[in-house]
């Protein structure tokens, strides 16, 4: 379809913190029918860059243009934050409610999530079933979890696994409470070892190691303790009753040490028509690993969107002021 046009959007939410986000769209006639738009959330710790792949091939895989929205969420990348009290999966949902909103009023939606960001689709069908139900046509999600951390295995044995956990936890509290401050950045390339084993499959490329160090050192200490309660709470499998009837794809690496196989298999068991992909030998950073394979999802959920009959409720109405009522006469 050719590149579309980039654009850049500041979303001011209710409580004052903004959300820096990155459009792409094709030009469209005045009088074509909305765009269906795809929303990109990434991971815990990370950044809209996350999705630079997606963001590139995925116009020349679709058929019918689209509308690209990534953003930053709250604390992380270039986006604000209110303090770590915010740092909340129902807060993240709130946030995609009001996004969705400002960045794309009326049309169809396919929500794309990445670990942490495919939660916040979750606890955003939770939270706002009434718009979750008349908007969102369909939804990705990538290396994420409906069940929290339960299964976080950190490639170690069960026992191990407990105790990383455990000190993981307090760790967090600590930096909770740090604030916005961002010393870590100067030392990430020292933590690049523990990064590639964390997060990453059986190849890694150096400059995969070089983003993923960028996007981590670029988020708010605050921000990376404050998140990780919400991570272990987090459970709404429940909630993806709301997408049955959705098409939906649901993709892990057999390697993913943080969110293994076995929550992707929740995920979709509960949504028996999902497309299950396990990419082999990859980890946990499919979008930057597998990118083609993310893609090509993203894709094929867009296609089946397209097929299927527009709703009345996913093209919503322009709110228009009401007309002032005549004077009456004296």
């Amino acid at each position: 379809m050719g590149n579309p046009t980039p654009a850049t959007a500041c979303v001011r939410l209710p409580d004052g913190a903004r959300l820096y986000a990155e459009l792409r769209h094709e030009p469209q006639p005045a009088q074509a029918a909305p765009l269906t738009t795809v929303i990109f959330l990434h991971g815990w710790t990370l950044d809209r860059r996350l999705w630079r792949n997606q963001i590139a091939e995925l116009p020349d895989l679709v058929s019918t243009p689209v509308r690209l929205v990534a953003y930053d969420l709250r604390g992380h990348g270039r986006s604000t934050s209110t303090g770590r009290g915010d740092a909340t999966l129902a807060q993240l949902a709130d946030d995609l409610d009001t996004v969705l909103n400002e960045l794309a009023p009326e049309g169809r939606v396919v929500l794309v999530g990445h670990s942490l960001g495919g939660m916040a689709i979750m606890e955003y069908a939770h939270r706002h079933p009434d718009t979750f139900a008349a908007r969102v046509a369909g939804a990705v999600f990538v290396s994420t979890s409906a069940e929290g951390s339960s299964r976080t295995s950190y490639g170690l044995r069960p026992h191990l696994a407990w105790v990383l956990r455990f000190i993981e936890t307090q760790g967090a509290a600590l930096l909770a409470r740090s604030g916005r401050w961002r010393p870590h950045r100067v030392v990430m390339p020292l933590l690049s070892p523990g990064v590639r084993c964390l997060v990453f499959g059986q190849r890694v490329d150096a400059s995969w190691l070089t983003l993923t160090s960028s996007m981590v050192g670029s988020a708010a200490l605050s921000v990376i303790g404050g998140f990780r309660p919400a991570v272990a709470l987090h459970h709404r499998v429940d909630a993806l009753a709301a997408l049955r009837d959705l098409p939906v794809a649901v993709l892990v690496g057999s390697a993913d040490r943080l969110t293994p196989r076995s929550c992707a298999e929740t995920i979709a068991n509960a949504l028996p028509r999902a497309e299950y992909s396990l990419c082999d030998g990859a980890g946990h950073m499919l979008p930057i690993e597998r990118p083609d394979a993310v893609s090509s999802a993203i894709a094929r959920i867009c296609a089946t969107v397209d097929a299927q009959p527009v709703k009345r409720s996913w093209l919503r109405r322009r709110r228009t002021a009401p007309k002032p009522r005549p004077a009456e006469a004296a």
